[in-house]
This record gives C-alpha cells, sequence and structure tokens, in this order.
C-alpha cells in the first residue's frame, strides 16, 4: 500500500515553516496518542504515520530529500536511504570523525547548540539553611529574543537551508582517495543562513539580559549543596533549548554552633560549684534554649548528647543531635575574702587529695615512678 504524503499526514503546506509543522504535530499526537485511544488498532498506526512525518519534515536534510525524491528517499538504495554516496563520502565519514566534523544520527551535524550551564553563588547564616528559605537573585545572561522568538530570522522571514552544504552545516574537500570534512565557511557550520537578520539580536536569536529569579532553598542544606534550576541558564543560539542554572550554597560560620553533617557541636561553660555539685543549666539550640543536667563531679571537656536538636537532612527524614561540651570556667576577678576561701578549701582537700583528685593524684604517681625507673 501507497503511503500519504507527509505534508497531507500533518495536514500544513509545503512551504510550511518549522513551528506550523511542530504546532500541527502537537495537536495531532494529542488526538491520536496511544493513551487516548484506548487499543483502537486504526488510530495507533495513524499516530505511527504522525510520527513519521514528523521525524521527516523537522529535519531539514530530510525533508529535502523527501520533496525531491518522495518515500524513494528513505527506502533501501534510495538517494536518501542506508546507501552509502560514492567512494569519498566512505571516506569522509572516517576523516570527517579524525578532523572533527563527524556525522549525528539524523545523518548531519546538529548545529543549534545547546545554551551554556550557568552557576550561581548564594551564602546562608546557618539559620535559613537549617529552616529552609525562599529568595529572590538576578542573574546576567542570555535569553531568548522575543521579537524573532529566538530564531534569529527579522519577524516574517526566516532562516534559509545553506546553499554550500546543503544544510549538512559541513563541506568536504577531496583530494584523490581522501575526503576531509571542514566546517562550511558560508553558514560556519549552522546549516542555515539568515538573509534577514533580527535587528533586536542581530541574528543571534538571544540577547543579554538580567533575569530575576525566585529560588526556594530546602531546609537542611550544606555548604558543597547545588539547587538546580531546570532551563535558567543562558539560551542557545537560533532557538536551541536554554541550558541549567545552579545555585551553589555555601554557609557561613556560625558564633556558637559547628555542624558536621546533621549534628552540631558547641561549648558550654560551667562554674566550678556546678561541675563539682551538679545542677541545671541553659543550653542554646537552633529553636530555642533547653535545660541540661550536670551530674556532679563532672570534669571540663565532658560531652553531653541531646537527641534530634540537630539538622534534619535534606535528603532523608532522620534528624541529628546536637553534642554539648561543658567547659570548666576558672573564676577570675576574685576579691581577698573569695581567694581566701580558696585557699581555706584548698588546704582541707588537700589532706585527702587522693580521695577529691584522683586524677590529679594519678599522673603525678605516674610522673615519680617515670623519673624512678629513670634512674635505677
Amino acid at each position: 500500500m501507497s503511503k500519504r504524503d507527509y505534508y497531507e499526514t500533518l495536514g500544513v503546506s509545503k512551504s510550511a515553516e518549522e513551528k506550523e509543522i511542530k504546532k500541527a504535530y502537537k495537536k495531532l499526537a494529542m488526538k491520536y496518542h496511544p493513551d487516548r485511544t484506548q487499543g483502537d488498532k486504526a488510530k495507533e498506526e495513524t499516530f505511527k504515520e504522525i510520527q513519521e512525518a514528523y521525524e521527516i519534515l523537522k529535519d531539514d536534510q530530510k525533508r529535502a530529500a523527501f520533496d525531491q525524491y518522495g518515500h524513494a528517499a528513505f527506502e533501501q538504495g534510495g538517494h536518501g536511504g542506508g546507501g552509502h554516496g560514492d567512494f569519498g563520502d566512505a571516506f569522509g565519514d572516517i576523516f570527517g570523525d579524525i578532523f572533527g566534523g563527524g556525522r549525528s544520527r539524523g545523518g548531519h551535524q546538529s548545529r543549534a547548540q545547546r545554551g551554556s550551564d550557568l552557576r550561581y553563588n548564594v551564602e546562608l547564616n546557618l539559620e535559613d539553611a537549617v529552616k529552609g528559605k525562599s529568595l529572590e537573585i538576578k542573574v546576567p545572561t542570555f535569553v531568548s529574543c522575543e521579537p524573532c522568538d529566538g530564531s534569529g530570522a527579522k519577524k516574517g522571514t526566516s532562516a534559509k537551508t545553506c546553499s554550500t552544504c546543503h544544510g549538512h552545516g559541513q563541506v568536504q574537500m577531496r583530494q584523490g582517495l581522501f575526503a576531509v570534512q571542514q566546517t562550511c565557511p558560508t553558514c560556519s557550520g549552522k546549516g542555515k543562513v539568515i538573509s534577514s537578520p533580527c535587528t533586536s539580536c542581530r541574528g543571534q536569536g538571544r540577547v543579554e539580559k538580567t533575569k530575576t529569579l525566585s529560588v526556594k532553598i530546602p531546609p537542611g542544606v550544606d555548604t558543597g549543596d547545588r539547587i538546580r534550576l531546570s532551563g535558567e541558564g543562558e539560551a542557545g543560539e537560533y532557538g536551541a533549548s536554554a541550558g541549567d542554572l545552579y545555585v551553589q550554597v555555601n554557609v557561613r560560620d556560625h558564633k556558637i554552633f559547628v555542624r558536621d553533617e546533621n549534628n552540631l557541636y558547641c561549648e558550654v561553660p560551667i562554674s566550678f560549684v556546678t561541675a563539682a555539685l551538679g545542677g541545671e543549666i541553659e543550653v542554646p539550640t537552633l529553636c530555642g534554649k533547653v535545660k541540661l543536667k550536670v551530674p556532679k563531679e563532672t570534669q571540663t571537656g565532658k560531652v553531653f548528647r541531646l537527641r534530634g536538636k540537630g539538622i534534619k537532612s535534606v535528603r532523608s527524614s532522620i534528624t541529628g543531635d546536637l553534642m554539648c561540651k561543658v567547659v570548666l570556667e576558672t573564676p577570675v576577678n576574685l576579691s581577698g575574702d573569695q581567694a581566701d576561701l580558696l585557699r581555706k578549701l584548698e588546704e582541707k582537700m588537700s589532706k585527702s587529695s587522693k580521695k577529691h583528685s584522683p586524677k590529679e593524684t594519678g599522673f603525678f604517681d605516674g610522673v615519680k615512678k617515670f623519673f624512678d625507673d629513670l634512674k635505677s
């Protein structure tokens, strides 16, 4: 059975532009997609024909081949099908890869290059990193030109297939049996020529602009985390898709807390009396103050774990802990009476130092034994 004309399948004229072809395809695809036709075999076959027609007509080279040879262009041995050209073409494929002029799966080099990805650095304090925050950022970048809709051609006109390379973006330089592919000097590898460039973008299809974007920082982010904003990078030239924007997070040092993944660490000073006799102290957390019970005879450097008072992970529901290290603070600016009281306490405690200061006693006993061993 003979195939329908591809233009007829999509319901467009032979002079239809790329936008018109794409619009017609989307409309028909929505109507005949298998998800919507509920097993209707006839409509599934129609959908396949629509897809085939679109794949040919959206490609400049394939479309040109179809216009010239019809369906025969894509049959085995046809002018545009799986058969190779002359002997020089076979060598051209090999040497083209070596010199950077290889072909894509569609049979010619892809010329519409995706826009570059961008990075934006943002600094947060620890509180905002833990709780999350929405903020606005201003990003200088290239955006698609509105007057020409990114095509680079003046409104009412369109780019034409390059007559030198016939849309390939490459030309072959032959010397005997060898053929080397080079970038087409007429279209600079784009495959198309714009005879009437857009005056706003000067034919580039994009213009410089500072965009204001809203970024939602999720709770629990840490230094080194990246937030990807798809399609918010630089717009590509000549209507190509835009790159992505990566928001790079850096969390500033905190005056009280040190972060280690989902755990927080802090040092809390305690008095000599609290350390010796025990008591309650107030400990800071990111959610406010909490009470911490300090047992008697607590030594400086003791670490207390407050479970669930750390940071909730951005990648899971796990919440870290707060590790409080108590540091004994030596009294300063003592009055004469206060100093006398400490001396009297020291005198009373020195009579039974092994009982009151076991670490000190053990240390100096070890020092004495060390020097005795040296003498012997």
